[in-house]
């Protein structure tokens, strides 16, 4: 174990969607001078606002958020990339005397951080191009064929490409909850939780939800 003053303060707030992370994490970032981190697989992405609930602009410039739009959704995003921009951002926070507080989102990404998983290499790039030019048929076979463990859902051809590149691959490490760290799991009611999703929903509907998904769908298409 690393002595405990390589691990900068920090806070982790969770909890279902609509349980109130974000208002908690304003309130503690303006108390306690602290900046937000996103550990969402969706805000990371420019132009899906509306959708994924995304910090306002008014909030952003209240409080500093980091990894919010940072790419396009017609790039890749992955928990790699997560992992290495969240670290970055703390050590970021930190030396300035800030306190860094990290909101899920995403439990794959939020888990990265707290457990510092140790990742797969990223894929051979030209075995990957070769995978995508594959139907799913000769995915299938080829999952098969390496004796990977087939996927749930076998007809979706990303997961058949990570089945497949999996084999011969380093298990994933992970070490223990990373130490100088709070965690606030939130938790509420299940009839008010469903009473703040149905506020949520309408509100999206009435900022133009439809037309955001549409305007998204026609750049991108239907797989982002």
């Amino acid at each position: 174990m690393e002595p405990l003053s390589n691990y900068p303060p920090l806070i982790v707030i969770v909890g279902q969607t609509g349980s109130g992370k974000s208002a908690l994490a304003m309130k503690l970032a303006q108390a306690f001078e602290g900046e937000i981190i996103a550990a969402d697989s969706r805000t990371v992405y420019t132009g899906m606002d509306i959708g994924t609930a995304k910090p306002s602009v008014a909030d952003q410039a209240l409080v500093p958020h980091h990894l919010i739009d940072i790419v396009s959704p017609a790039e890749s995003f992955n928990l790699a990339d997560f992992q290495r921009l969240a670290k970055e951002a703390i050590t970021d926070i930190t030396a300035r005397g800030r306190l860094p507080i990290l909101v899920g989102g995403t439990g794959l990404y939020v888990d990265s951080l707290l457990y510092n998983f140790g990742l797969r290499p990223a894929a051979d790039p030209v075995r990957r191009e070769a995978l995508q030019k594959m139907s799913v048929d000769e995915l299938r076979h080829e999952v098969m064929r390496l004796g990977a463990l087939m996927p749930a859902n076998d007809r979706n051809p990303r997961h058949l490409i990570r089945a497949i590149e999996s084999v011969h691959s380093p298990i994933p490490q992970q070490d223990p909850l990373r130490p100088n760290t709070l965690v606030i799991g939130l938790s509420i009611e299940k009839e008010e939780l469903e009473h703040r999703l149905a506020q949520r929903i309408d509100t999206m509907l009435d900022a133009g939800l439809v037309d955001e998904v549409q305007r998204l769908t026609d750049e991108y298409g239907m797989d982002t």
